[in-house]
């Protein structure tokens, strides 16, 4: 172990700022069949009926609060939607909708990313029982045959679509919903008819609005959410009002802290994937805070404006992707003012979408004890689009481990064996009553007892001590077997690369499926990889440049040598990588709108270079690892 770790593994026993979290005490259920099923003491405390409820009371408490915040035109300042703003808001386009007719036959479909109308019209559909399909625009935008906009319009058939901006939604506009009425929030689309949210805004509320609202129940479906299709084909799940509003009381009380005032959120997390638009949005909505719409993006080249939000706005809790964090370190290293501004009232780091790399957990513990003399708790859960979000979550410190945890309260949650792994089920409120207009795939997503059936796997924490909970143990799915027949377990050795290659890799692809050995797509951060070139001295210098450098190549020779040197066999040990310097994006479909890899989809759409890496003799960009660590022969 060198230097660095050892003072990285130190800083793992300096204490946390302290926090109030929810009891996690578990009781646990053996069964002869090998499955073992948990459940929390702690039980759910009751929960609206209806998530606009919270709004209306907070129109009540604290009318002139912002729920929503945005930057202004000249990014110099914020400017706000008030709680009292956002019910009237809500009530005037609930009429709106309910005058045309709106209805779970004739739903609400939303194209475009987040804004005040957005939310307007999501609390709207909620506030009048009309369900609403928030949908990625880049099935809008960056399509040029709009399939599977088609494909949605045509299973969900809306009664109104709403887009942010009828120039740059006008296309879809015309040639998916030319029939459909449509309202837009800035300028008209060209060749078709569209009216303005404005004009709705001014709609006089009836007393249909309020006997809409009462007759919302559990039941009522809130909106459809379709998943990004990472794990399998896009899926409508079905988001009843008891899914909603049981979600956010769970979370509530595992997050007890957040009864202590109301939740600030800086987020960027887009609204049409569950992360940012049901978890993130609604523990704001729930709790009464203020929800600060971050325009940066996880990324180097996009994370500036999230910097700058972050100069002005300090968090309690921060919520974020493992890149996203990524993308911050470099900036809370740099800039003091920054890093005492975040720091400053924060309690908890949560990540989510992926599991998170030792190296970024240890940066910053460096960087909190160096701010405020304590470490703040980093830790995440486990959950899926179908369950809440949020069916399981720690409320620990996982010592840098990838920790699902136990059931959030009032949520059962059962092990099960399944071929080498367990798969990890769910039961309770917060759980899809399942999808949209798909039987069949419904039935199939849940086992004899209704729990549902995630595809997640996990490991206990302590085979002895069940009642600890359990490790993320990738998806079932992903892993595969190497022509010997031994499983290859991705999750784990994918975090086990990215550690040895720290923050000069942004992502990694773990090949291999039928072969003899592992390979591996590497992403490396160029930025990053910059400081590493010692033949390439112009700053200006590309991609290729930078990657094909002596100094890059011979600090990546260094780390495959060690994957290749791995205890554990074939299985364990990666012998070759390639460093790709086209990144994965959202656009080319290797990326989710959370920013999480698609082990499948880059591995599809990149099998030339998977090819590439088992080519013999390997090519001139292939770096081999050590022949002397037996993994493989490559010559």
């Amino acid at each position: 172990m060198d230097a660095g770790s050892a003072s990285h593994d130190a800083l793992m026993d300096v204490p946390f700022r302290p926090i109030r979290l929810g009891s996690m005490e578990a009781l646990v259920e053996r069964r002869p069949d090998g499955s073992v099923v948990y459940e929390l003491k702690e039980p759910l405390q009751p929960y609206p009926m209806r998530l606009t409820e919270r709004l209306e009371h907070w129109a009540n408490v604290a009318p002139d609060r912002g729920l929503l915040a945005r930057r202004t035109r000249d990014g110099m300042s914020w400017e706000y939607l008030t709680y009292r703003q956002a019910l009237d808001g809500a009530r005037a386009l609930g009429q709106a909708l309910l005058d045309r007719g709106l209805s779970a036959s004739r739903p609400l479909m939303i194209l475009s990313d987040r804004s005040f109308e957005h939310a307007l019209f999501a609390l709207a559909a909620l506030h009048v029982g009309v369900p609403y399909i928030p949908v990625t625009p880049a099935y809008s935008l960056l399509s040029e045959d709009f399939v599977k906009l088609r494909h949605l319009a045509a299973v969900c058939k809306p009664g109104l679509v709403f887009a942010e901006c009828g120039v740059q939604y006008g296309r879809a506009l015309r040639e998916v919903f030319g029939d459909i009425e449509c309202v837009v929030a800035g300028s008209l689309p060209e060749g078709r008819d569209a009216s303005r949210v404005a004009d709705w805004l001014t709609t006089p509320v009836t007393v249909e609005v309020d006997r809409a609202f009462s007759a919302v129940g559990p039941d009522t479906i809130g909106k459809i959410m379709f998943t990004s299709g990472t794990t399998g084909a896009p899926k409508g799940v079905i988001y009843s009002q008891r899914m909603l509003c049981s979600n956010r009381q769970q979370v509530a009380q595992v997050f007890a802290f957040l009864q202590d005032g109301p939740p600030d959120l800086v987020d960027w997390l887009p609204w049409h994937h569950t992360f940012g638009g049901t978890h993130n949005f609604g523990m704001v909505l729930y709790g009464g805070g203020t929800y600060y719409m971050d325009p940066g993006k996880p990324a180097p080249e996009a994370i500036g404006p999230t910097v700058q939000a972050l100069r002005e706005i300090a968090p309690v809790i921060y919520l974020n992707t493992p890149q996203g964090l990524t993308s911050l370190i470099p900036h809370l290293k740099a800039d003091k003012a920054l890093r005492e501004k975040f720091f400053s009232k924060l309690a908890l780091i949560y990540y989510g979408g992926a599991s998170l790399p030792g190296y970024i957990w240890a940066e910053f513990d460096e960087l909190a004890l160096r701010t405020i003399g304590q470490r703040v708790l980093i830790m995440s859960g486990l959950g899926c689009t179908e369950a809440g979000p949020t069916p399981m979550s720690a409320a620990w410190d996982p010592r840098r481990e990838a920790i699902a945890g136990l059931p959030v309260p009032g949520t059962k949650v059962k092990v099960v064996p399944v071929g080498a792994k367990r798969e990890i089920r769910y039961f309770g409120d917060c759980v899809t009553p399942g999808y949209w207009k798909d039987p069949e795939r419904t039935a199939a997503s849940f086992d004899e007892e209704g729990y549902f059936c995630s595809g997640d796997a996990g490991t206990f924490i302590d085979p002895q001590r069940l009642e600890l909970g359990l490790r993320f143990d990738g998806r079932i799915a992903e892993n595969f077997k190497l022509s010997t027949g031994t499983w290859v377990n991705v999750a784990e050795l994918r975090l086990h690369a990215l550690d040895v290659f720290g923050a000069y890799a942004r992502d990694i692809v773990i090949a291999g499926h039928d072969r003899d050995y592992l390979t591996a797509l590497v992403f490396p951060d160029i930025q990053a990889c910059r400081a590493l070139c010692d033949d390439v001295h112009d700053p200006a210098a590309d991609a290729e440049q930078v990657v094909g450098s002596r100094g890059v190549r011979a600090f990546f020779q260094q780390g495959v040598d060690k994957l290749s040197a791995r205890p554990g066999g074939s299985s364990a040990r990666i012998v070759r990588i390639v460093l790709e310097t086209e990144q994965p994006t959202i656009d080319n479909g290797e990326l989710s709108a959370k920013s999480a890899i698609s082990q499948r989809n880059v591995l599809d759409r990149r099998r030339s270079v998977v090819e590439e890496l088992y080519r013999v003799p390997p090519t001139p960009r292939t770096l081999v690892g050590n022949p002397s660590s037996g993994a493989v022969e490559t010559n």
